[in-house]
């Protein structure tokens, strides 16, 4: 029933919209006849608007890029369901990357040579960019749901990186996210561990770390990357050190689950925070006295709680599709959506990627299921969210609350 509800809540919403597009006349302006004196309407482009995937389907990736191309396909089809944007129906066309550059690539050039207006790429810039800078080269709009790096953008591409897009959190925002939501529980102190495997990891630490400094705290580093058969001698240090807070900026590999249980199973119960990047009940370790006291930001709750009456009706409905979020950042995917949507209709229904990425550099605060975003000329990565906080106790975790960063931690 809740699906149902939200269903017709987003149709009656964008049929609203619709019509007020429609009064506005829009589209449909007289040309003069050539003989005489006739006049025709111009002709409406109805084609429908093509999204090409890109993205992996079968290696580690599939885990995020899999929920929010669900996502957004569901938020598509209410779209489509209340006429579409402009007159023009949202279509997907995807192709699995495999996480190989040459096939990465290859199904870039297929899609767009197939006439994709707009390229979906897959959620880690390194792994994106093969496919990236196709999109980029044929003039598309070419976005990424989850990427939490600034590099989706003009640092990593140059001036035709201007019509690259994440809407994930940029790491400097949620960084600084996690450090006000230390500051909020009143920890003076903080050992920061920093998973140098990935860019996003790396940079949350260091926006941390210095909104925490920031904050009046101080903080002690450790480090390591990710398989590189460290992370004993991290916990060992870590379970020396004494401190208000652990700060974990890793991912959901074999190191996570080794950390957890190395600090825990040594009686050092000090509270460990991480970003969205820790999100998820899969890589819990079973003892319930060890998955504890685990502190999290995240973008929406996937444990039957989240508070967004929305965020929830979609989660119901990829549960009822067999594809269940296993994070929050399956949100994002629907964002992606609402963004587009967005940025076509103040573009009067057109699909050019200049306009709309001129467009969309300039949202601030604009309105998706996954709360308000901003862009920025320096970030075309995602900033402004207000975050989840997820609070994991006994082995359970659950909405604890929310947190903003208010502005970015600028890393330089």
């Amino acid at each position: 029933m809740r699906v149902h509800a939200r269903a017709m809540a987003v149709m009656a919403a964008a049929l609203a919209l619709g019509a007020g597009v429609v009064a506005c006349g829009g589209d449909d302006e007289a040309d003069s006849g050539s003989g005489g004196g006739e006049t025709t309407a111009a002709a409406k482009d109805t084609s429908p608007i093509v999204i090409g995937a890109a993205i992996d389907q079968t290696d580690f990736m599939k885990f995020f890029d899999g929920p929010a191309l669900t996502a957004a396909q569901i938020r598509a089809e209410e779209i489509n369901a209340a006429g579409g944007v402009n007159g023009r129906k949202i279509e997907f066309s995807v192709q699995n990357t495999q996480l190989k550059p040459d096939r990465t690539r290859a199904a870039a050039l297929e899609l767009a040579e197939k006439g994709a207006d707009i390229l979906w790429v897959t959620c880690d810039v390194d792994f994106s960019t093969p496919s990236a800078q196709v999109g980029i080269a044929k003039g598309l709009l070419t976005i990424a749901p989850c990427i939490g790096t600034d590099q989706m953008g003009p640092k990593r591409f140059g001036e035709k990186g201007k019509l690259a897009f994440s809407y994930g959190n940029v790491a400097q925002d949620e960084g600084a996210a996690l450090a006000e939501l230390a500051k909020e529980r009143g920890f003076q102190t903080a050992t920061v561990v920093t998973d140098k495997s990935i860019a996003f990891t790396t940079n949350v630490c260091q926006a941390f770390t210095k909104r925490f400094e920031k904050n009046g705290g101080t903080t002690t580093q450790e480090s390591f990357t990710q398989g590189d058969k460290t992370i004993n001698r991290v916990v060992s240090k870590v379970n020396r050190t004494k401190s208000d807070t652990i700060a974990l900026c890793t991912i959901t590999q074999n190191d996570l689950p080794a950390f957890v249980s190395g600090v825990r199973g040594a009686g050092n119960k000090t509270p460990i925070m991480g970003p969205w990047s820790i999100d998820g009940a899969f890589w819990l370790p079973k003892s319930k006295t060890v998955a504890d006291n685990i502190l999290l930001t995240t973008y929406a709750s996937i444990y039957g709680d989240d508070p967004d009456p929305k965020v929830q009706a979609l989660i119901d409905e990829m549960t009822a599709k067999d594809q269940a979020p296993a994070t929050g950042g399956f949100v994002t995917g629907a964002a992606v959506i609402d963004g587009i949507v967005e940025a076509v209709k103040k573009n009067g229904g057109s699909t050019d990627g200049a306009k709309l990425a001129a467009t969309m550099e300039g949202f601030s605060g604009l309105k998706t299921i996954s709360g308000a975003i901003s862009f920025s000329p320096e970030f075309h990565t995602a900033f402004g969210r207000t975050y989840r906080v997820i609070e994991i106790k006994g082995g359970k975790p659950a909405y604890a609350g929310e947190i903003s960063a208010g502005e970015p931690e600028p890393l330089t």
